[in-house]
């Protein structure tokens, strides 16, 4: 299929994905100059790396009415992505990141103010209540419903997917205490880096009915779901330039696996999740050869991606992952 079959076919049919968070131009520094700009933020490139694998995809978000907001609609609409669901606000500013890294030694960091003006970058705002009943029809459809940030409206659109029957991937960048308790009982995944939030929500996850994958870096991750659990060891990465955007590989991988082997009105297990987990493990690893959160996918393309991901699943997920007591 085409990228332009797939645009028809998502003007045409209901997504199968539909995500609302950061998304923000990413400017990319290599040792110290200016390499290139792409669309990034973790619910940025899920979406857009799900729709070039040919998925229907439909971005939930409000962009500003700018060139950066015209560059990032462009990238999802050349992608495949159905953009209907693209808010676009003259009052606001598309959001902006740079991100800085040393090819030495495959580390990165972020930053959010220009590296020559020191002047602020735009900040991510979130959808409001107009926008989540603009895309009822899709909320209402969708097998999965995927979000990085909270706010009382992504709390609804979240509420609304779940109780029409999709699974609710919740990947959270913090701690919302005016919304978080509720999302914990929506959510059928939480994805989390230990590093960053664990000591803060381990133990509300683990009180919690959704499945929580904990990342713990280049040791592997934890799989959890009441007193079960599973241990996948990290994919051995044959080379690191940039290991940014690895986290999001492994969600673009088990979304994709899950919409291919699981169906959107059942509980899911462990046992569902530890397939496509491994196989986004794969992406991740073989996307840390490459500059950039999507570098895999920029260089090699969409059908370089599908053939790890179909390869990983092929090869099975027993070299990598463990239950408890194997």
């Amino acid at each position: 299929m085409t990228q332009k079959e797939n645009m028809i076919n998502c003007e045409s049919d209901q997504p199968q994905v539909v995500g609302t968070g950061l998304t923000a131009l990413d400017r990319i520094y290599t040792d110290g100059e200016f390499a290139t700009a792409e669309l990034g933020g973790s619910c940025g490139n899920i979406l857009v790396s799900l729709a070039m694998l040919h998925r229907q995809v439909a971005p939930l978000i409000t962009l500003g009415l700018d060139n950066i907001g015209w560059l990032l609609v462009d990238e999802f609409e050349r992608a495949g992505a159905d953009i209907r669901f693209v808010n676009r606000s003259p009052d606001i500013q598309s959001p902006m990141i740079a991100q800085d890294l040393d090819t030495l030694s495959g580390q990165h960091s972020f930053r959010f103010t220009c590296k020559e003006t020191r002047a602020e970058f735009p900040r991510y705002q979130p959808i409001e209540h107009q926008e989540v009943e603009a895309a009822g029809s899709a909320l209402d459809t969708c097998s999965i419903f995927y979000a990085d940030r909270l706010s009382s409206s992504i709390l609804g659109a979240m509420k609304r997917a779940h109780m029409a029957g999709a699974q609710i991937f919740f990947e959270p960048s913090d701690v919302d205490e005016n919304h978080f308790d509720r999302a914990l009982e929506l959510a059928s995944i939480i994805k989390y880096s230990s590093d960053r939030l664990g000591s803060e929500i381990d133990y509300l996850v683990s009180e919690s009915p959704a499945i929580a994958i904990i990342t713990h870096g280049v040791d592997g991750l934890d799989i959890r779901k009441g007193v079960q659990s599973a241990w996948c060891e990290a994919v051995p990465a044959a080379m690191v330039a940039d290991a940014s955007g690895s986290g999001d590989m492994v969600s673009v991988g088990l979304i994709d696996w899950l919409l291919s082997n699981h169906s959107s009105q059942h509980a899911l297990r462990i046992d569902d999740l530890t397939a496509g987990v491994v196989a986004g493990q794969h992406l991740a690893a073989a996307n840390c050869a490459f500059t950039g959160a999507r570098g895999l996918f920029r260089d090699k393309g969409p059908k370089y991606a599908r053939y790890i991901l179909h390869t990983a699943t092929l090869n099975g997920c027993h070299d990598y992952c463990h239950h408890d007591g194997e």
